[in-house]
C-alpha cells in the first residue's frame, strides 16, 4: 500500500464555516474541489464534502506517493513509450468523465500517446450501479489505483480532480489549475433507459448534461479563449428520418431558395434530448463567442479492451450488460455467454452505427490533432458500420457456433418507443478523411468480445438481463428496480 509522504493545502475559508473531507479520497491524487454541497445532485457521490455559509471558497490539495516496489520494477523507459504529435509543446487534455467506459480508455490512450492528461470526475457513475443493483461485468478498480497503477507501468502521471462539473467554481479552479489546451466532455448521463426510470433521474439527466455543458462553455470562454471543446454526442439525436443522415447539416432547398442548416433532430429519450440541447447550446456559443468544438455524433459501442487497457487487470475498462446501461452488442456476448437467450426487443429491425473502443479513443484523437477554428461548429458522425438488431443477433449466434456455444434468440416486448422497421442510412467520412482506420466487427473481434464475456461469466446477475425500464410507464414517483 501507498503511504501519503508529502502534502501541500491552500485553503481559503470565510468565517463562521466548516470543512471537512475523507483523507482515503486523495491518496495518489490531485484534488481541486469547491461547494460541494449545493449542486451536486443526491444522486452524486460525495467524497470530498465542503459546507459553509458563503459561496467564496476554494481548496486545492496536492498528495504524492511513495511507490510499491514492484511498481518501481516495472517501469519501462521512455524510449519504449509513444511520442507525442508533432510539435515541442504537449497538449494538455482535460477530460471530463475520465472515469466512464469512454473517458478511462481515453484518458489512457491519450496519455500513452504522450498528452498531458487529466481526469474530471464526480464518480456518480460507481454510484448509479450500487443505486441500482448493477455492477460491471469485468472487476473495476478504483479511479486511485487505476491511476497509480498507470503510473508504475508507464512512468506517466495522469492528474484527477474529482468534482462535479455542475459546480462552476469547482470546474473554474480545475480549468484555472490544469490549464487545457483541448477539454474531451464525456462527463454525462450517457443512459436513455437510466433517463426514462421516473421523473427524478428524467431531471437528474437534463440538469446534469446540460447545464454542465453550459458551465464547460463558459470556463473555456473565460479562462481558456484557445481551448479546443471535443463534446461526446450521439447520432440518437438525428433519430430514423426516411432519408439520408448527413453528417451535422443538410442543404434546402425551398421556395426557390437555398440554404445549409443544422440537420433535424427526433430525439427518442430524456437522455437523446439532453444532447440535442447540448448542441445547440455550443453551437450558440461557437458563433457568439468564437469557440472552437467539434461535436462527435457517436454511434453504438461495443467491446472492452483496448491496448492500453490490456496492460494489466487494475485497468480494466467496465463492461456494462445490464437492461440500464448496457449496450446492444456486448449484451448479446454475455447473454450468449451464460446461456440466456438473446433478447431482441420487438421486431428487431432497429438499425444504427457502431464502433469498437478502440475507434472511439482514435476518433478523439484525430480530433484533438485536428482542432476546429475559431467559431466553427464541427460535427462529424462517429460509427463505422451499421447493423440492425437481427443482424447483431446472427452474428453472435454464429460467433458462439465457433467457440461451441448453442445461442438462441427470442423476441420480447419493445420497452422503448421507436420504429422497430425503418430506413437508415448515415453518412461517416470526415473521421475516415482525417485517417481513421477502422476495426471492422470482423469474426476475430466478435470471438474476443465473446471470450471476454465467458472469462467473466461468473460474475454475471442473470436478474439483470431482461429491460426493466418502459418508455410508456415512466412516472412522477421514485422507482426502485428491484434487484
Amino acid at each position: 500500500m501507498a503511504h501519503l509522504v508529502s502534502t501541500s493545502c491552500s485553503i481559503s475559508i470565510p468565517s463562521r464555516s466548516r470543512f471537512c473531507f475523507k483523507e482515503q479520497s486523495l491518496i495518489g491524487a490531485k484534488v481541486s474541489f469547491a461547494s460541494f454541497g449545493s449542486q451536486i445532485s443526491s444522486f452524486s457521490s460525495k467524497k470530498l464534502i465542503y459546507r459553509g455559509e458563503r459561496s467564496q471558497r476554494v481548496c486545492t490539495i496536492h498528495a504524492t506517493t511513495l511507490p510499491l516496489i514492484e511498481e518501481a520494477k516495472t517501469q519501462p523507459s521512455s524510449a519504449s513509450l509513444n511520442t507525442s504529435p508533432e510539435g515541442s509543446k504537449k497538449k494538455r487534455v482535460m477530460i471530463i468523465g475520465g472515469d466512464g467506459y469512454c473517458g478511462w480508455a481515453t484518458a489512457l490512450h491519450l496519455s500513452k500517446k504522450n498528452y498531458e492528461v487529466a481526469i474530471v470526475d464526480n464518480l456518480v457513475r460507481r454510484n448509479f450501479d450500487q443505486q441500482l443493483g448493477l455492477d460491471s461485468l469485468t472487476p473495476i478498480a478504483s479511479i486511485h489505483n487505476r491511476i497509480r497503477r498507470w503510473k508504475s507501468i508507464t512512468g506517466k502521471t495522469i492528474e484527477l480532480y474529482i468534482g462535479d462539473v455542475c459546480d462552476f467554481e469547482f470546474l473554474s479552479e480545475t480549468f484555472k489549475s490544469f490549464e487545457p489546451t483541448a477539454v474531451v466532455h464525456f462527463g454525462e448521463q450517457r443512459s436513455a433507459p437510466y433517463s426514462m426510470i421516473d421523473r427524478s433521474r428524467a431531471v437528474y439527466t437534463q440538469h446534469n448534461n446540460v447545464i454542465g455543458t453550459i458551465n464547460v462553455l463558459f470556463a473555456i470562454k473565460e479562462y481558456s479563449e484557445e481551448c479546443h471543446l471535443v463534446k461526446l454526442g450521439t447520432m440518437g439525436e438525428y433519430g430514423t428520418p426516411n432519408i439520408d443522415i448527413e453528417e451535422g447539416y443538410i442543404t434546402i432547398n425551398h421556395n426557390g431558395r437555398s440554404d445549409t442548416l443544422p440537420y433535424p433532430k427526433q430525439a427518442s429519450s430524456f437522455y437523446h434530448l439532453s444532447k440535442v440541447h447540448d448542441s445547440n447550446n455550443i453551437a450558440f456559443t461557437c458563433k457568439a463567442w468564437g469557440i472552437r468544438a467539434t461535436d462527435l455524433n457517436q454511434g453504438v459501442v461495443y467491446g472492452v479492451r483496448t491496448d492500453e487497457t490490456d496492460m494489466h487487470e487494475e485497468l480494466y475498462n467496465r463492461f456494462d450488460y445490464d437492461g440500464v446501461f448496457g449496450t446492444a452488442l456486448n449484451r448479446f456476448c454475455v447473454q450468449a455467454a451464460v446461456g440466456h437467450p438473446l433478447t431482441v426487443y420487438g421486431k428487431g429491425g432497429q438499425t444504427r452505427g457502431y464502433l469498437d473502443i478502440r475507434d472511439t479513443v482514435q476518433c478523439v484523437e484525430l480530433a484533438i490533432a485536428n482542432p476546429a477554428q475559431h467559431g466553427e461548429f464541427r460535427v462529424f458522425n462517429q460509427f463505422t458500420e451499421q447493423f440492425s438488431v437481427n443482424e447483431l443477433a446472427a452474428l453472435v449466434t454464429k460467433a458462439g457456433v465457433k467457440l461451441g456455444i448453442d445461442v438462441q434468440t427470442i423476441s420480447v416486448p419493445n420497452p422503448r418507443v421507436e420504429a422497430e422497421e425503418h430506413y437508415y442510412n448515415a453518412k461517416h467520412t470526415k473521421l475516415i478523411e482525417l485517417g481513421l482506420q477502422p476495426h471492422l466487427l470482423s469474426d476475430s473481434l466478435l470471438d474476443s468480445v465473446l471470450n471476454v464475456a465467458v472469462k467473466f461469466k461468473d460474475r454475471v446477475d442473470t436478474k439483470q438481463i431482461m429491460p426493466s425500464v418502459s418508455w410508456k410507464k415512466i412516472g412522477v414517483k421514485p422507482k426502485t428496480i428491484a434487484a
